[in-house]
């Protein structure tokens, strides 16, 4: 649990205003390399495999050309090669001065995003020499304006290729469903999760897209501000999301809070996930005209296996208030459980060891492609009844590891794991015993 800052020596120091990373191995040589995504200035940094990187971002194409805020890494066409998803937010100029709040308080506060005009989300196709196509516009992505804010993948309608869901501040929201053709549609409305059942638009922001409910679809996780909830939306497996917010009691458990980035993960390894928020409010002057604080502390949610949740944050030790923006999850310790670190404006960032008394079991998956993109991500797990898949893009402008964890309550061994591949190939594993990390070859073809 100890870290030492390299950014420098490695050569990742940045340059510009940053905002979002995403992580994941685009030229399949082995190593993970990072996107960054900023106020007109991305960067792609190349992991070349020493502890070093290189910015390779003219080079590979890359545009600089609009505030973008956060990104994602998947094989939307199934080529075995990661294609990146920028998400865009407004159109902005460092000449913009209108005065937003209360003049004759003297209190400045940021403007509301009406004030802002949106923009479209950027989509670039693999090459697989090193390079990106942009396909924005031919792809169909182009044709949507909105505020993005946070990106998540999940093959929601079981097709075999990857959909994209797009959080959007105070606009309706994107579900861009892949149409296998190198085009998606837009079905963000008629799937139900393009608004919350009051038919208005909300300040979405963090998103994870993960199946909380063990039947097997990936549902939908937003977070928002006081007084908007945590929307969920639940997959019905008839390409139509359910408003589950209420009757979840995610409602009323968020409707105090303000949320960024947000995950799924199964923090007390009993066989369902949980729900973690990372909270702050978006005006650091809010606690001078409402009844609400600036800085908050994060959020836990306990899924108790019935399609309710409970709120366990005190009991979690999440009782320190700050700015959180970002999170990202991970196994840090080597221990089964899942850790939590949380970015902060203007503090340190928060490492939060899982302690978690009970003695469930685990077991965490690495996937390797051969015939899909080596990181395998896209791949589909079904583990009895949960199911997970891979992805490194969770939560708001945040990136975790690739790796997939399943907590398996007392099991000691599991009868049967299912994983299919994105190049279609589907593999069963069979009786692996739990408390281990597993790494998992995707079989050549024969």
């Amino acid at each position: 649990m100890k870290f030492k800052e390299v950014a420098v020596v490695a050569g990742g120091e940045g340059a510009g205003y940053s905002r979002g990373v995403a992580a994941a191995d685009y030229n399949n040589d082995g190593h993970t390399d990072l996107f960054v995504a900023g106020v007109y200035r991305n960067i792609l940094y190349r992991n070349l495999g020493n502890g070093k990187f290189e910015d390779v971002t003219e080079a590979a194409g890359i545009k600089s050309d609009k505030w973008s805020v956060a990104a994602g890494w998947l094989d939307y066409d199934n080529d075995g090669w990661l294609d990146l998803f920028v998400v865009n937010y407004a159109h902005w100029t460092p000449e913009f001065d209108r005065y937003c709040g209360e003049r004759d308080r003297n209190l400045r506060v940021y403007c509301h995003p009406k004030y802002f005009e949106g923009l479209s989300n950027t989509l670039y196709r693999n090459r697989r020499d090193g390079t990106f196509e942009d396909v924005t516009i031919k792809s169909g992505i182009g044709a949507h304006i909105g505020r993005g804010m946070g990106v998540a993948f999940a093959d929601y309608d079981n097709d075999g290729r990857m959909d994209i869901f797009v959080t959007n501040d105070n606009l309706p929201n994107f579900l861009f469903q892949n149409r296998g053709d190198g085009t998606f549609e837009e079905v963000g409305l008629q799937s139900g999760v393009a608004l919350t059942n009051n038919g208005l638009p909300i300040a979405s922001m963090g998103v994870d897209f993960r199946d909380f409910d063990n039947d097997g679809l990936p549902d939908l996780n937003i977070t928002a501000l006081a007084g908007e909830t945590f929307p969920l939306f639940r997959n019905s497996g008839k390409s139509v999301f359910l408003d589950a917010t209420h009757d979840s009691r995610l409602g009323p458990l968020s409707t105090t809070r303000s949320g960024w980035s947000n995950g799924f993960f199964d923090f007390n390894n009993d066989g369902w996930k949980d729900l973690f928020t990372a909270n702050s409010d978006v005006n650091d002057l809010i606690d001078l005209f409402q009844p609400t604080h600036y800085k908050q502390p994060n959020s836990l949610f306990a899924n108790l296996g019935d399609g309710i949740f409970r709120d366990v944050s005190s009991d979690a030790g999440f009782n320190v208030s700050r700015a959180h923006r970002g999170s990202a999850f991970a196994d840090f310790n080597n221990d089964g459980r899942i850790d939590v670190v949380v970015s902060a404006l203007g503090e340190s960032v928060e490492l939060w060891q899982n302690v978690s008394p009970e003695a469930n079991r685990w077991l965490i998956l690495k996937l390797t492609g051969t015939r899909s993109n080596r990181d395998g991500i896209g791949a589909k797990i079904r583990l009895g009844n949960q199911s997970n898949h891979v992805t490194t893009s969770v939560g708001y402008a945040s990136s975790s590891p690739r790796s997939v964890h399943f907590g398996t309550g007392k099991l000691e061994n599991i009868e049967r794991i299912e994983i299919r591949w994105p190049s279609g190939t589907v593999q069963v594993l069979r009786n692996v015993a739990t408390n281990q990390v597993l790494e998992v070859h995707e079989p050549s073809k024969e």
